[in-house]
This record gives C-alpha cells, structure tokens and sequence, in this order.
C-alpha cells in the first residue's frame, strides 16, 4: 500500500498590497506572483523576473491573509493575482481561488497571457482556472507581432488566440494597453487594436495605461540596461489620441469602477 502523502500545492509571492484601487473593480487584495519570462521594455518590476524568488505561501496561506481585510472591499472589491506571470503558477491560483469563490470573495487575474496555449496538460488547468475566475485584466502589450517580439522577447500569437478563447468563453474582461513613444504610439498599431479588440464579445472595460519610468532606478540596483533610456512618457494629446483611436469610453460593462 502507498501511503505517501501528496505534498501541498504552494506558490512563490513576490509582494501584496492590502488596499489596491486600480487592478479590478473596487478595492482589493492584490498579491503579486513570483516569475515572468517575456522581458517588457517598460517593466516597472524586473525584480519579479527570477522564478526562483518571493515567499513560499500554500493558497490557503495566502487567503487568510487576504480575508482580514474582506470588510474593506464593499460589494466590487475582493482579490486580484498578479505578477510577474501568475498563470507560470497555474496550479496554485487554481486552488487559491477556489478557496475565495467557496467563501464569497470576487476573484480576478491579471496577466499578459504569455504562457497560454490550447495544448495540454496547460489548457485543461486553465479551463479549470477559469471556473474560479470573475474577471480577468488581460495586458495586451502590443498588436503587432514583430512590434511585440521587440518589445517583450516574445511572439504574441498565442496572446491573440487566448483573447478570442476568452471571448469563446464568454469570460468577462479588461483589456489593458500600456501606450509606449516609438513602441506603441502609432496610430496605424492604435487603430489595428482597436479593431481586434472591438471584435470581441467580452469586453467591459478597455484601460490606457500610460508608459512611465518609476522603476528605472529597479535596473540600476539589479545591474539590467534599461532599454528605453531616453524614451519620455506620452504626452497628455498622445494619450486622448490613443483614448479617440481605441474608443475606450465605449466599453462601460457592469464591472467598470
């Protein structure tokens, strides 16, 4: 007889904020994962890069840390998983979010889709995912495929098929655009996402993340090059701009904060 017993699922937290206001509606939990492999221009947090950092939390851990603050998020609020690249630890939001949706609690993940894909065994563990999940912020780096190989390291095909899998779904999303001068600032890239996001079904909020540089003084304390040095944040026109383009005042869905 086998009597081993199977160890628990954990995952590896970078950091949490009790009082987050802008990754999902209202107030929320945010727990910021461990790992990424895409390699954005404009990251703010290349110290979540390493897989091998953060604390060791199992998913129940990590709720009862969560639900102290439950009196604070009202009706919209609850928890959100971000990264990093939350869905490298696939398993362990699975049975955290589980944990939140048999208490009550709204759940949302925020990621860039970079590991999805349609093959198994990753595409059954995310329908199961899925299952547990309110809402997802789903970071759409760039339209363009090449654009997007220059910009983060990676092809964005399979980003673009989890966008219509989602939409397949009927799985509620914010889309998110992070507009970057001589990255993503183009009209001609503004007006091709807008028309693939306008495609979509599922869309109840669409988010103008504006290109910023609070975390360059990050690479100089882990010695990474910065590779936007000199690139200065959009202008004020160039956001509306972008804002007129992508039409996001027309995606008012019902969980818009």
């Amino acid at each position: 007889m086998n009597n081993t017993v199977a160890a628990p699922t954990t995952g590896f937290v970078h950091s949490t904020e009790s009082f987050g206001s802008v990754d999902g509606p209202g107030i929320r939990f945010i727990t910021f994962l461990q790992g990424c492999r895409m390699r954005c221009e404009f990251c703010h947090n290349p110290d979540t890069w390493n897989t091998k950092g953060g604390t060791e939390y199992t998913p129940e851990q990590l709720f009862n840390e969560a639900i102290r603050y439950k009196d604070f998020w009202g009706t919209k609020g609850g928890v959100t998983v971000s990264g990093g690249e939350p869905l490298l630890q696939i398993d362990f939001i699975i049975e955290f979010f589980k944990i939140c949706k048999a208490n009550g609690v709204n759940t949302c993940l925020d990621s860039c889709g970079g590991p999805f894909t349609r093959k198994e065994p990753f595409f059954s563990r995310f329908e199961e995912l899925m299952k547990y999940t309110d809402l997802m912020l789903l970071d759409i780096k760039h339209i363009d495929n090449e654009g997007h190989r220059k910009l983060t390291g990676h092809p964005n095909e399979n980003i673009i098929e989890l966008a219509r899998y989602l939409d397949e779904i009927n799985q509620p999303i914010w889309v998110r655009h992070v507009l970057v001068p001589e990255r993503t600032d183009y009209d001609e890239y503004l007006i091709r996402l807008s028309d693939f996001v306008s495609s979509l079904s599922n869309v109840l909020k669409f988010e103008i993340l504006p290109y910023h540089k609070l975390g360059v003084y990050k690479y100089e304390a882990l010695g990474i090059r910065y590779r936007l040095e000199g690139i200065e944040p959009p202008t004020a026109d160039r956001v509306e701009n972008a804002k007129r383009i992508l039409r996001t005042e027309e995606y008012k869905g019902y969980l818009n904060a």
